[in-house]
């Protein structure tokens, strides 16, 4: 039997309520129950109904014609809209389409199949939600959740509450998940967590592209594997090819190394290890004691292609501090493997109260101390005499009034420390020293002038105590005054105390290499 109901319009036209009767199509057995209620019909065996494109099928049910309701038991099955729902138990309302299912409830389309035990779905909006838990399979993942939402018009889930994705490459868990099942796109909002054999992942804002395996992180982001910790204001990640890119706040921690790198921007490549690093670029190397800090326009790490060995580039005006060690030059490159750290072009060193230079420096670091560093060609070492402060003048003559400088200068120089001190200096090839001779009282005798192609130097409190001259030298005492201004000081000396950071911050400055550019103090 159909029950249809019309309006005639003034004109006589014919118009469809928006809600229709539902049509009985068919069944086994109908019976009326006077006990429940007028005007209902028990129907058993192959039921079947329709409401506009809408069937409903089951094993009985019970009409109420006078309501247009449903109450459906057994094998219910509703088709509408591409959607298949399933159940044990429905209760639908023909005026509002609201379908009720409960028991053994799953709903299909072409992209998932949602499971619950109970789902209420509006087949008038094509929106469903359960809120005593559910599952939604697709190609790819698998979603359970506490509560959801399905807007089966957009193919997109709304959920809430123990959130948790399942991929095969990852576990995804969030407090609040939007997923669309045709994009296979998440969107997050809340905390969430993903995790994998090779990282694992966390933020409270973002979206994952399941199908493109890229995805972008915002809000506290952490991202972590094995050796590194990786922190942004946000974090884009691309899974296949293993690249991700950090943006603002940046901050990188390598817990094998010790390292932590800090900057606006970062990149980092995941199959090879490499990272790099620009805009306020800092690298900071744990220390026991202390810490070394590095400063570069971009800095750059990078396996070797055992993925075994990194090293470390920074370039430009890198500038580094320690407490008992500060340095620059336009590029550093540290060899973690061997504690090395090289410095190119126009490199210049200070440890304590000495100032080395040379075309290229190379530190040799143990057990987190300074143990040897090597100054190739040009290589010129200057320490102050005198304690005092002083002021740059721009002429030379100003300065070696003001202060007498002990000076080493040959073509190579090794310098040899312990616990940080420097203890021996051996020079090789056309070896040069000025240095100031003293009485024991410390008043001083004069300057000693010597040349000799290999020498060695020994040094107390960084106070020259003796010289050996390996081969035949040339040397002589002169009284300070007999000596000109000029020749108080080895050729090519400079001095560069104004450059020298006496903080962490003052690795941020650069200024060019010209020792009488400005006035600043000494230290």
């Amino acid at each position: 039997m159909i029950f249809l109901l019309v309006a005639v319009s003034a004109t006589g036209n014919l118009y469809a309520q928006k809600t229709s009767k539902i049509e009985l199509e068919g069944a086994n057995s109908l019976e009326y129950d006077k006990d429940i209620g007028p005007n209902v019909k028990r129907l058993i065996g192959d039921v079947r109904f329709r409401q506009g494109n809408t069937t409903l099928t089951c094993d009985s049910a019970y009409l109420y014609t006078d309501v247009n309701c449903i109450d459906a038991y057994g094998n219910v099955h509703i088709v509408s809209g591409g959607n298949n729902i399933y159940g044990d138990t429905l209760k639908y309302n023909g005026d509002s389409k609201i379908a009720e299912l409960l028991v053994n409830v799953k709903m299909e389309d072409k992209q998932m199949t949602l499971t619950t035990n109970h789902l209420i779905y509006n087949l008038n909006t094509d929106v469903g939600h359960y809120f005593e838990g559910g599952k939604i399979v697709d190609k790819k993942n698998t979603l359970t959740s506490r509560r959801g939402f399905y807007f089966s018009k957009k193919k997109e889930f709304f959920f809430k509450d123990t959130v948790v994705l399942v991929n095969k490459e990852y576990i995804m868990r969030s407090d609040t998940l939007m997923y669309n099942t045709q994009t296979d796109v998440s969107y997050f909002y809340g905390p969430t967590t993903i995790v994998s054999k090779e990282n694992n992942i966390y933020c409270e804002n973002g979206w994952y592209d399941t199908k493109k395996d890229i995805s972008q992180f915002n809000k506290n982001a952490v991202f972590k594997n094995k050796e590194q910790t990786l922190k942004g204001d946000s974090l884009y990640y691309d899974r296949i090819k293993g690249i991700g890119k950090a943006f603002k706040n940046v901050n990188i921690k390598d817990s094998v190394q010790k390292v932590i790198l800090t900057g606006e921007y970062a990149l980092y490549f995941e199959k090879k290890g490499n990272t790099m690093i620009t805009d306020n670029a800092v690298l900071t190397k744990i220390m026991d004691k202390d810490s070394l800090f590095l400063h570069a326009d971009t800095l750059r790490a990078i396996f070797d292609s055992t993925k075994t060995n990194k090293t470390l580039f920074a370039f430009h005006k890198a500038k580094f501090f320690k407490k008992d060690l500060q340095g620059m030059s336009d590029s550093i490159v540290y060899i973690y493997k061997d504690s090395i750290i090289n410095l190119y072009r126009s490199p210049i060193l200070w440890t304590s109260g000495n100032q080395l230079t040379a075309d290229t420096i190379k530190m040799i670091l143990g057990n987190n101390e300074i143990k040897q560093i090597n100054l190739y060609s040009s290589s010129f070492l200057v320490s102050r005499d005198d304690t005092a402060g002083f002021t740059i003048a721009k002429d030379k003559k100003a300065i070696v009034d003001s202060l007498k400088f002990n000076q080493v200068k040959g073509k190579n120089i090794v310098g040899l420390f312990v616990k940080n001190e420097l203890k021996l200096i051996n020079v090789y090839g056309n070896g040069e020293t000025i240095y100031v001779v003293k009485e024991s009282t410390g008043e001083t005798i004069g300057l000693n002038k010597a040349e000799s192609a290999e020498m060695k130097i020994v040094l107390t409190d960084n106070k020259i105590q003796k010289i050996t001259f390996i081969s035949l030298p040339n040397a002589v005492l002169f009284p300070e005054k007999d000596l000109l201004p000029s020749e108080k000081l080895l050729k090519d000396f400079k001095w560069y105390s104004y450059l020298r950071p006496e903080n962490k911050e003052e690795i941020f400055n650069w200024a060019p290499l010209n020792p009488m550019a400005k006035p600043s103090k000494t230290r």
